[in-house]
């Protein structure tokens, strides 16, 4: 007999009880930068020396924290389920808490590309600086999918939620688009499960079901239901 699908949707919540900073907390400040300067082509275009060194900044911060009890338990759900992850979040811990099955909606810290051809990626550990360039010539820019910009993976993480038998919602209350989108392509019926302390403002349903709650301790909850 086949496993069940679970498709997981996860945003900034889950990463946050690792210690990784949100924006969308404080007023839209990061670090103490407006968003749209550090996020956004016209900021790049404006003071790109500013914005690799913000991301440097987030990538070395990415080495200081560890997968939580919520990374950890999506990858444990792998032993007795079919597992998609759909993740907004740019940093690695799905990966290194043992998930297999990942898509980053928003692009990766761990990766860079070309100005010139965003098909163009490569792997980084360290910092990007203004003059690195690209085999084709262009400027290195960290793989970060920016206010404004395509979202690639989108179409795919779609046709995956359409074959969810189960769909989760983990750290993010539904705002940002098009990733919170996704919860309108579960078939008709599945259980929908939402973890987030804040307000998720979704029609109500008998099959969605809501855990109030932070990511970990929302997991712990869930774990009992799911295994």
């Amino acid at each position: 007999m086949p496993k069940k699908h679970i498709v997981v949707l996860t945003g900034a919540g889950i990463s946050q009880e690792s210690g990784i900073n949100t924006f969308r907390d404080s007023n839209g400040l990061w670090e103490n930068h407006d968003i749209m300067e550090v996020a956004s082509p016209i900021g790049f275009a404006q003071n790109p020396a500013l914005v690799l060194q913000f991301y440097n900044l987030r990538r070395a911060q990415l080495k200081e924290v560890q997968p939580n009890a919520a990374h950890n338990f999506l990858a444990e759900l792998e032993a007795n389920y079919d597992v998609s992850i759909i993740t907004q979040n740019v940093d690695n811990l799905h990966e290194r808490a043992g998930s297999s099955n990942i898509i980053h909606l928003h692009g990766m810290l761990t990766q860079m590309r070309s100005v010139k051809d965003e098909n163009r990626i490569f792997e980084i550990d360290g910092d990007i600086n203004l003059g690195d360039l690209a085999d084709d010539g262009g400027q290195l820019r960290p793989h970060i999918v920016w206010f404004g910009e395509a979202v690639p993976e989108m179409n795919r993480a779609v046709e995956i939620t359409r074959t969810a038998d189960i769909f989760l919602i983990i750290g993010t209350s539904l705002q940002v688009y098009p990733a919170a989108s996704l919860i309108d392509y579960v078939p008709y019926g599945k259980p929908i499960y939402i973890i987030d302390p804040n307000e998720v403002t979704y029609n109500s349903s008998s099959h969605i079901h809501y855990i109030a709650k932070k990511a970990v301790a929302g997991c712990e909850e869930l774990r009992k239901i799911l295994l």
